[in-house]
């Protein structure tokens, strides 16, 4: 059963939601993000990437950091720049990324159900990631951003949800500067908001598509709230973290692509050699980069050429549903053994390029500071759900989502 709640939202004042939407605070360093904000005093960046309002000298994990966001977050309450609905309600949330839509529900879910695994996790987290989120929600009281999840389509969900945005009109309605539109409405009426309620209550698990990072911290936030008030009755804000629920059907993952800086000490002809072992190895034809077509074919970009090399049978266990990823293939069978990437998660020769950046961006970072690039075909949804029920973790850097949420559309306060 998936514990699904409506909150009072803390959202844009609608005349200034496309000043304030910001991208999520963890796609962009320090300087961009500056950058972004500059000249719009109103950019929720000014809350998720506070530091950018502080001396370059400060350390973004610093405690004036945080206080920074909770500062401002209250400023832009209290200046009218964001506002609180008056009750509890759902939101529905829309983006449309070349023409693709996706569609979900903003709400509140259960950081027990987060704790028990009713809230499915496909990748590992790490705690120094996980501690600055901690210290942001904390100092804010507030989750100050959403996670992005995902569940196995049900229609009366559905039926739900495009009945309301056929009988109503959207809050906003603006794009962004990426091209994205961004769609957002409020669902004010008990009886819609209680049968959303119900039916998320057939939905087995609910499952973490983007933001491991972020759900834990939250959940790590409520927890600690809980032991300073142990008397907790269970259903405080602090117990629920926010979510944006999409179905299956309407999710996109995209390639997610890998640079290296070097070949581990290898000619390029003693490399193409070597990888010729366990791959079958062809120049592409024409002068497009290769994008695989299939599963157990990648792209590979050398010394200004595209190859297709396509996995050999006996290096694929198709009984195992980790290792038969392609992201598992590759790090198994090539980039370990060949080029000594033992640990990517760690390894400062390697580099990750999302699929929205294109495969011109692997050209051109062999031209700048890599040596070789692979383009890799993505994994399905299915994949992802099927790992994460049986508790297993995907590799890391196996999943790139488009488009990202938007930061500073809505806002749960924990207290």
């Amino acid at each position: 059963m998936a514990v699904v709640k409506p909150f009072r939202g803390v959202r844009p004042n609608p005349e200034l939601a496309h000043k304030v939407a910001a991208l999520p605070y963890d796609v962009m360093n320090r300087e961009e993000a500056k950058k972004m904000a500059e000249g719009n005093p109103y950019s929720y960046l000014h809350v998720s990437r506070s530091e950018i309002d502080l001396d370059d000298s400060v350390n973004p994990y610093d405690k004036i950091v945080y206080e920074k966001a909770n500062e401002t977050l209250k400023r832009f309450k209290a200046e009218g720049i964001m506002i609180q609905d008056d009750k509890p309600v759902y939101y529905i949330y829309r983006q449309i990324m070349d023409g693709r839509p996706q569609t979900g529900i903003v709400a509140c879910s259960s950081i027990d159900e987060y704790v028990d695994n009713t809230i499915k996790k496909h990748e590992f987290t790490r705690p120094v990631k996980e501690e600055d989120r901690i210290n942001h929600f904390d100092y804010c009281n507030a989750d100050t951003e959403p996670v992005f999840f995902a569940y196995r389509s049900k229609a009366e969900i559905q039926e739900l949800i495009y009945n309301w945005i056929e009988n109503h009109k959207p809050v906003y309605d603006f794009k962004s500067v990426d091209g994205i539109d961004h769609i957002l409405w409020v669902i004010d009426e008990e009886e819609v908001i209680n049968a959303i309620e119900e039916n998320f209550k057939t939905v087995d698990y609910l499952y973490i598509a983007d933001g491991h990072h972020r759900t834990a911290s939250a959940a790590k936030v409520g927890l600690k709230r809980r032991e300073q008030n142990p008397n907790y009755k269970g259903d405080e804000e602090f117990n629920f973290l926010m979510t944006v629920i999409f179905p299956d059907e309407e999710l996109l993952i995209m390639d997610y692509n890998r640079v290296i800086q070097d070949l581990n000490g290898l000619s390029s002809e003693e490399f193409l050699a070597k990888i010729s072992d366990k791959f079958t190895v062809e120049e592409a034809q024409g002068t497009e980069p290769y994008k695989p077509e299939a599963r157990h074919t990648f792209g590979m970009f050398l010394d200004g050429k595209w190859y297709k090399l396509t996995a050999k049978s006996e290096i694929i266990d198709e009984t195992d549903m980790v290792e038969r990823l392609d992201v598992a293939i590759l790090q198994k069978n090539l980039l370990h053994p060949v080029l000594g990437i033992e640990n990517p998660r760690t390894d400062k020769r390697i580099d990750f390029v999302g699929g929205i950046r294109g495969l011109k961006e692997l050209e051109r970072r062999t031209q700048v500071d890599m040596k070789v690039a692979f383009a890799l075909y993505p994994p399905s949804m299915e994949e992802l759900f099927a790992i994460a029920d049986v508790g297993e973790v995907m590799p890391p850097k196996s999943t790139w989502f488009e488009p990202k949420l938007a930061s500073g559309l809505f806002v749960h306060e924990l207290e």
